[in-house]
């Protein structure tokens, strides 16, 4: 039994093994927006009520522009044709033309199906004679609630004018408004403008008096014989109104109306829908009424300077803007409470921020002077071959200035050759006026970091340089080799200089027990994928213990017997200060390498 009862739904809503099928039926076309957002509610309700196994057809039966017996009875023959192998079980009626066109035709287009409307009012249904098996959700479109908004909006008004146009189902609900308003019209001087054109229609909605309400009903067709969406033409009359506009519908919404007692189309569908799905699953179905309630564009109230005070109780304003407390107040009170317990971390943010600040202008300070004292140690380890390569020129100088000398003491002097000589001594007065600028960039002390942008290969053209009388007293070869395009970083250049300096001082002491023979030292740069330049240095020495890798760049850690340790921590946080990341590796032929990147100043 339980088994029974599970599966009980879901066999209820398959007819003889297939999923069901359900036609609905439009009375115009797809661009009256009434039946289309009723439609589309429809179709949502019944794909959700049967996880979407259904089929759903729909038809368009156009009758405002083609309202002829003979378009009638070809469009029911065309459909008696197309679903003659799909009868629907369930036929969904939108609107009064759309049950008038069904029921006569329901035993040919779908024999034995279910008939659902929906779209008028019950008193309607009677008046069509439907027959006792159709059911409908029907909604009662009472012109007099509309009119008694208009009235609570407009207590001082005195003339009321009724708009509708020249169809068949435009007339007829003239006629409605007829006998509707008779008792409340007594009230007003009542005019009906009908049989205009639209150009008419707009011209008199044009020069009304001030005090005047206004109540749009349907305007299908004008008096020429052209064909309209309702709405569409309300806008137009709507849009150069001397007085405020009223309607029953929500599509007439956002097309100028003020607004009315309406029954929303979307509302219609589901109900409809509803019923459709109960009659599906083979449930007792009955008419039901969907209730109306009041709606005003609130656009319209501000711009005809109506009171929205005066609306009925319960009315509905589409477009009202809500005030920034009505529509964000939990917001607010989140953010005055968030802004106050900010104000409070602030506070103590800034006093961390100055502390920090001096750590940080502190910390720098200590970099500074350590990179001097390092640049210091660089120069002194390297005064014996400075001092060599600045005799040979100084040497030169000499013995040119001893030749010159003796040439000046004989009677008849040889001018070109002293002129040579003294081109020879300015020649290596500059070559030892570079080796002393080089030098004394190593040893000048800065009190802050000089940010610049510079080619990283004449920074490492500048170190070889210095290292160059070094490496021939060692008997080690100097390479390098990478891009011959400009590899542009933004930093301080000598510090760059340095960490060259450093990590190619620590190469060549590591090759001491190498054979002369195969002592190299190479420099190498590369561009990463990352908009980086990677610089490597590597040597043919004995290369560092696996396990060490990592701990070379502790302070103090030295292999060196009269080394500090404080090399490459310092070459470390140089490289790390501008964003940059070094580490150590073993050449797989032997050797260590050490590489450092840096980010490009100019991304690529």
């Amino acid at each position: 039994m339980l088994v029974i009862l599970a599966a009980a739904p879901a066999v209820s809503m398959e007819i003889v093994g297939r999923v069901p099928r359900i036609l609905i039926l439009y009375p115009y076309d797809e661009r009256i927006a009434a039946t289309t957002a009723a439609g589309e509610a429809v179709r949502t309700r019944l794909l959700e009520a049967t996880t979407g196994k259904i089929d759903i057809f729909s038809e368009f039966l156009d009758l405002s522009r083609f309202p002829e017996e003979t378009h009638v009875a070809g469009m029911a023959r065309y459909l008696t044709d197309k679903y003659a192998d799909r009868r629907p079980d369930v036929v969904i009626a939108l609107g009064e033309e759309s049950a008038s066109f069904i029921v006569p035709n329901r035993e040919t287009i779908a024999p034995g199906a279910r008939i659902v409307v929906t779209g008028f009012s019950s008193s309607t249904a009677r008046a069509m004679r439907l027959p006792s098996d159709v059911v409908g959700a029907f909604n009662e479109y009472d012109i007099t609630k509309t009119l008694e908004m208009a009235r609570s909006l407009q207590p001082k008004a005195r003339h009321l004018f009724i708009i509708g146009g020249s169809a068949d189902f435009d007339r007829a609900w003239l006629a409605t408004a007829r006998d509707d308003l008779r008792d409340l019209a007594k009230d007003y001087e009542t005019t009906y403008l009908e049989d205009l054109t639209i150009d008419e229609f707009v011209e008199r909605a044009a020069h009304l008096p001030p005090d005047s309400i206004v109540l749009a009903l349907t305007i299908f067709r004008d008096h020429t014989g052209r064909n309209f969406i309702p709405r569409e033409a309300i806008k137009q009359i709507s849009a150069t109104a001397s007085a405020p506009v009223y309607g029953p519908y929500p599509t007439y919404i956002d097309y100028g109306i003020v607004g009315g007692n309406m029954v929303t189309f979307e509302s219609l569908g589901l109900t409809v829908a509803d019923l459709a799905v109960d009659a599906i699953a083979g449930k007792p179905i009955a008419s039901v009424d969907v209730p109306q309630t009041y709606i005003a564009d609130a656009r319209q109230l501000e711009r005809w300077g109506l009171s929205e005070d005066k609306l009925p109780p319960g009315t509905i304003q589409w477009f009202r803007e809500k005030t920034l407390w009505e529509e964000h107040w939990v917001v607010i009170l989140a953010i005055i409470t968030v802004i106050a317990a900010q104000g409070v971390v602030i506070a103590g943010l800034l006093a961390e921020r100055r502390r920090r600040r001096a750590a940080e202008l502190e910390s720098r300070v200590r970099l500074l002077e350590l990179v001097h004292l390092n640049q210091s140690a660089t120069a002194g380890a390297l005064t014996a071959s400075i001092a060599h390569e600045l005799n040979q020129p100084l040497g030169a100088i000499r013995s040119n200035a001893e030749a010159a000398e003796l040439l000046l003491r004989g009677e008849r002097p040889d001018l070109k050759l002293i002129q040579q000589i003294v081109a020879d001594i300015l020649d290596d007065d500059q070559r030892a006026g570079d080796i002393i600028l080089r030098l004394r960039g190593l040893l000048k002390k800065r009190s802050e970091i000089d940010w610049q942008e510079f080619d990283l290969n004449e920074v490492i053209h500048s170190a070889i340089r210095i290292l160059h009388p070094e490496a021939e007293r060692r008997n080690i070869l100097v390479s390098s080799s990478g891009p011959t395009e400009e590899l542009h970083v933004r930093a301080d250049k000598v510090h760059i200089q340095q960490v060259i300096l450093n990590l190619a001082t620590n190469a060549m002491d590591a090759m001491l027990d190498v054979a002369a023979t195969e002592r190299r030292l190479v420099v190498q740069t590369r561009l990463t994928q990352e908009s980086k330049v990677e610089l490597s240095i590597s040597d043919t020495g004995r290369g560092i213990p696996s396990e060490k890798l990592v701990g070379v760049f502790e302070a103090f850690y030295t292999t060196k017997p009269t080394g500090t340790g404080l090399g490459l921590p310092i070459a470390r946080m140089i490289v790390e200060a501008y964003a940059g990341k070094i580490w150590a590796d073993n050449n797989p032929e032997g050797g260590a390498v050490f590489r450092f990147v840096l980010p490009l100043a100019r991304s690529r």
